[in-house]
């Protein structure tokens, strides 16, 4: 089956239509993370802060013009602009700007330790915690909320009664007791990757625990981990500083903390001197945070697909009209419940686009079921989101009508979006994954019901039992109070096809309904569709791979290749004399499974 997002066939139009990231703003599906974090000038202006702090103090003692410890008499409260010291002189003769850069070497190394710890405690203790479960999720669970419980500035201040002034290990300390942040972010995600299918794959192929951590588990982490390691730092940062004012930091050594705390002790003789700490280590934090936040949003921007601008949807359009501009289109047929002319859809590629559906011609009459069948990618899903008016916001509309009652609901929006719920309905594939797991089944189709409808409370719980016994769910009470989870997967199909008739729409669209159901289950499903159909006189377009079923349920039959219908037919006719050659290769593919499975 083609899906929305992933457009697989060449357009027959040259790529002509291109656009640049700096013109358009377009966002690159294959831009990596850090490229989309360059695009943004807050996130640049805070990677150029952050680079320069770490800079500085790497090359502190070639960019120091003084020892950190270096005093001059005649520098003693000197004011900022004074000669040789730029930002002035604190209360012992010292060069501001000189310990401001030897400090920066101090406060990183010392921030750099605590995410250390931090990173070795929490990720390694999450990844084994969610990988694994058991006891020890639950023992390191208990140890996460006692540190998490306890203050943490609190505990500093105990340490130092312990240890002194030594800042590696207060800062090594509070290392340990923000694990535990690290911990619950790593495990919630490890737990929901542990059972995906490409880890089982990582297993039958013979990869140890080890390696399956190492190469996937970590790697579906990996985002987090670095997001949440800039809040990190800069509570370090924070945190380094508060614990030195306080006066727990080392005296003798120099740091951002120790800088301010000095200054404040000296503020009525030279209250300058408090501002320079105050503002690098207000900077720094902030920036940190800023940068956070940008590359959260770089990642979430990596997951998402490309984003189409107004200007590229204008010339893509314009470059198609011209390209079929000669093009004769049939005029839609009246008496058809849905009349589809020169259907075009297409999709952003970095040259440009390509054109997956080319100007489809299709129609379907009430009590009619009109089958769509091709291999996967051939653009059936294409024309069935079209009908539907929900084909994703990257997708290309480039020509064409879609007539329903009458009106172009490809072209007005408003005639869609009355249409569909009221005159189209819609039924999926994968039914369990389209029932909200939060609400009862009757509370489910009661809210569909009243949003389409002006009937009372009563009447909608009436219609509701009706409508799934016109299913086949006898016992309707008792099913309405289920959960999804509650019932199998062949009622969650009746379920979904009650919700579609709960509106009366005179279209269904039925993707792969049957798809995840087993054989006898999808009989049944296909026995209530086609008298469904015939009772109610209903136009349904019934997308699928499965020759089989179109044998069994369709009247019409239209095959599709490369996004373009090459043929249509009665079923009749289809099966006993294809025109094209597709079709019957399509014809002795299915009948070579059906043969194998018979001798199985």
């Amino acid at each position: 089956m083609s899906t929305p997002t992933t457009p697989t066939t060449e357009t027959n139009v040259s790529d002509t239509v291109t656009g640049t990231s700096g013109g358009d703003g377009r966002e690159s599906a294959d831009s990596s993370v850090l490229l989309r974090l360059l695009r943004n000038p807050l996130a640049d202006i805070c990677l150029l802060i952050v680079a320069a702090v770490v800079l500085t103090a790497v090359f502190a003692p070639l960019l120091a013009r003084y020892g950190p410890n270096v005093t001059d008499l005649a520098a003693t409260n000197a004011a900022p602009g004074t000669p040789g010291h730029p930002l002035g002189g604190d209360g012992s003769g010292r060069d501001i700007l000189s310990r401001l850069i030897w400090g920066s070497r101090q406060t990183v190394i010392s921030c750099l330790l605590m995410l250390g710890v931090s990173l070795l405690v929490g990720v390694s203790s999450g990844l084994v915690a969610g990988f694994y479960r058991g006891r020890f999720e639950t023992v390191a669970g208990f140890v996460t909320d006692v540190l998490m419980s306890l203050p943490s500035i609190i505990l500093l201040i105990a340490l130092y009664a312990v240890t002194g002034p030594n800042i590696p290990v207060m800062m090594a300390v509070f290392g340990l007791l923000t694990a535990p942040t690290y911990y619950r972010l790593v495990r919630s995600v490890v737990v929901s990757v542990r059972n995906e299918l490409y880890v089982d794959a990582a297993r039958v192929v013979g990869l140890s625990d080890a390696r399956i951590i190492g190469r996937h588990i970590l790697w579906a982490v990996r985002a987090p981990i670095v997001i949440q390691g800039a809040f990190i730092l800069a509570s370090g940062i924070g945190t380094e500083a508060g614990m030195s004012f306080l006066g727990l930091g080392d005296p003798a050594g120099v740091s951002w903390g120790v800088m301010l705390q000095v200054s404040f002790n000296g503020i009525y003789n030279n209250p300058v001197a408090v501002l320079w700490p105050a503002l690098v280590i207000s900077v720094t934090i902030l920036a940190l945070i800023l940068l956070g936040n940008a590359l959260s949003d770089a990642l979430q921007a990596s997951a998402r697909a490309r984003v189409v601008t107004r200007r590229q949807r204008r010339d893509a359009l314009e470059v198609t009209i011209a390209a079929h501009r000669d093009d004769v289109v049939a005029a839609p047929d009246p008496q058809a419940a849905v009349s589809i002319r020169g259907l075009r859809v297409g999709y952003t590629t970095d040259s440009g686009f390509r054109e997956v559906v080319h100007g489809i011609d299709l129609d379907v009459h009430k009590g009619e079921i009109h089958g769509l069948v091709g291999e996967s990618g051939s653009g059936k899903s294409q024309i069935a989101f079209s009908v539907l008016g929900i084909l994703p916001k990257e997708a290309l509309k480039l020509g064409g009508t879609i007539m329903i009652d009458g009106v172009d609901v490809l072209a007005d929006e408003g005639a869609m979006q009355a249409t569909r719920g009221h005159k189209v309905a819609y039924v999926p594939q994968e039914p369990m994954s389209n029932l909200d797991p939060s609400f009862t089944i009757g509370k489910q189709l009661a809210y569909g019901m009243r949003a389409v409808t002006d009937l009372s409370k009563d009447q909608i719980r009436e219609r509701t039992i009706s409508l799934l016994h016109s299913v086949g769910i006898d016992d309707a009470e008792r099913v309405m109070g289920l959960y999804p989870h509650e019932i199998s997967g062949g009622m969650a199909q009746r379920v979904l096809i009650c919700g579609a008739l709960a509106c009366e729409p005179d279209v269904i669209v039925a993707d792969e309904p049957t798809t995840a159901l087993d054989v006898t289950v999808q009989a049944e499903v296909l026995d209530l569709l086609r008298e469904l159909a015939r009772q109610r006189g209903l136009a349904l377009i019934f997308v699928t791979h499965n020759l089989g079923v179109v044998a069994d349920l369709c009247d019409t039959v239209s095959v599709m290749k490369d996004g373009e219908i090459i043929e249509t037919q009665d079923v009749e006719s289809l099966f006993a004399h294809p025109r094209e050659e597709y079709t019957r290769d399509l014809l002795s593919s299915s009948l070579s499974v059906e043969l194998m499975e018979v001798e199985s």
